[in-house]
């Protein structure tokens, strides 16, 4: 009876091997989903529509792009783990969802290796320190040396209390022990004008928002957030070289639900890879300020620890608390 009942479970074992390799073998044979946690027009907006569309041409079937705002990523998690884990469903976010978005909402339960599964690490963004030409300062050295100087006198602004840039700002403060004052505004649509008019001295924001009033001198580049120099912009150095370490670029990513196959996750995965090294794509992205990378999931898995890790730490600088 045990040995009749080993190979039953022996057998279907072997079926369901055999239906995932078949579903990876003709796969996609209907449209792919592509979830969005925000509105069109942001950074993992434009990463997804791009990839999007190489993805429909190579593999000959309708890669599309939804846009699901709400709970900093918490409605789009929500929709893709009510849809079933068979590689049609994804979703395109920057970390914040994973790395923020848990710290300051009690409904964000969610986390890779639980529920969401890395499968491609895309590309990465950085912000860059931007100054107004009334501080004075033209270097990051002149910035850390004056802030030093005089405590308070700078002041900064963001795009959200919890956001990347506030908590990129966070760690940087704490790890050169500045004394910066804290001004939030309601997105990057806020902050970038109130900069430009004066009414804050620095902040982080995303280089192409600012490039046209870095050209027409109304602001100064001062160093970027990444691990290395942006090619966009090799004259401007990494706060890297004055901290070692420090990386607060933004990361945007593919994930899946957990119990996606995995033969179908590579597909996807090694797919991007080609797809961010394509001469078009890297100039739309380096147009957009943004750097391919095209890492596996378990590449991109590891940048997701480091993350967590770098704003949870930021996180308490700052005294977020979940709501």
């Amino acid at each position: 009876m045990k040995r009749r009942i080993l190979a039953a479970l022996a057998m279907s074992a072997l079926l369901a091997s055999g239906a995932v390799l078949a579903q990876a073998g003709d796969y996609p044979n209907r449209p792919v989903k592509f979830i969005v946690p925000y509105a069109p027009g942001g950074l993992p907006d434009t990463v997804a529509r791009v990839i999007a569309q190489k993805l429909s041409e190579r593999m000959k079937q309708g890669f599309v792009v939804e846009n699901k705002p709400g709970g900093n990523g918490i409605v789009s998690v929500q929709t893709l783990t009510a849809l079933p884990a068979d590689g049609y469903s994804f979703i395109v976010s920057d970390g914040s969802m994973l790395s923020i978005t848990p710290q300051i909402n009690k409904a964000a339960k969610y986390a890779v290796g639980q529920d969401l599964q890395a499968v491609s690490l895309i590309a990465r963004s950085p912000l860059f320190l931007v100054a107004h030409p009334k501080t004075g300062v033209k270097t990051f050295q002149e910035f850390v040396a004056r802030a030093k100087k005089e405590p308070g006198a700078f002041t900064y602004g963001s795009s959200g209390i919890g956001s990347t840039h506030h908590l990129t700002m966070e760690a940087m403060k704490a790890d050169l022990g500045l004394s910066l004052v804290h001004v939030p505004f309601r997105g990057s649509s806020q902050s970038v004008p109130a900069l430009v008019g004066g009414q804050v001295d620095v902040l982080f924001a995303a280089l192409p928002s600012m490039q046209g009033f870095v050209k027409s001198g109304q602001v100064v580049l001062l160093a970027s957030n990444a691990a290395k120099r942006s090619a966009s912009v090799p004259d401007v150095p990494s706060i890297t070289e004055t901290i070692p370490g420090f990386d607060f670029s933004v990361s945007v990513g593919v994930l899946a639900r957990t119990g996606t196959p995995s033969e179908i996750s590579k597909r996807i995965s090694d797919e991007i890879a080609q797809i961010v090294k394509l001469p078009d794509v890297v100039e739309k992205f380096q147009t957009a300020g943004i750097e391919s990378v095209g890492a596996n999931g378990d590449a991109y898995r590891k940048v997701i620890e480091q993350e967590n890790q770098a704003m949870a730490k930021a996180g308490k600088h700052a005294e977020l608390k979940a709501e």
